[in-house]
């Protein structure tokens, strides 16, 4: 399976800020616009449209303007190919870690 990897390191590096991820998780529940989203962070708002240029140059969220008023939206398509992408590890490690605990298990019982 192929990932764009510029688009999974822009959308790791997007969430990777907790500020970043409460506007996502915010945004869940619909649209908001920038004072909306800066209500529950003590920053200013060019520190939260600055926020935002980094959610959108991701990809994870979108903005329409009505009169002067940005309204964003999450663009939760985005989050397809990380999810895919951590699927696909997560398998892996499962695998391992079976496999890991068959081989120790397997120890002990010749032990006993």
């Amino acid at each position: 399976m192929k990932y764009k990897q510029r688009s999974l390191d822009a959308v790791f590096a997007a969430l990777a800020d907790p500020t970043r991820r409460a506007i996502a998780e915010r945004l869940v529940e619909g649209p908001a616009s920038v004072t909306e989203l800066a209500e529950p962070f003590d920053v200013t708002l060019p520190a939260i449209v600055k926020q935002l240029a980094v959610l959108e140059h991701a990809g994870l969220v979108e903005h329409e303007k009505d009169g002067r008023v940005r309204y964003f939206t999450l663009v939760p398509e985005q989050l397809d190919s990380v999810a895919d992408w951590l699927e696909r590890y997560g398998n892996f490690w499962r695998e391992r870690f079976d496999g890991l605990h068959s081989y120790l298990r397997g120890e002990r019982e010749r032990d006993r």
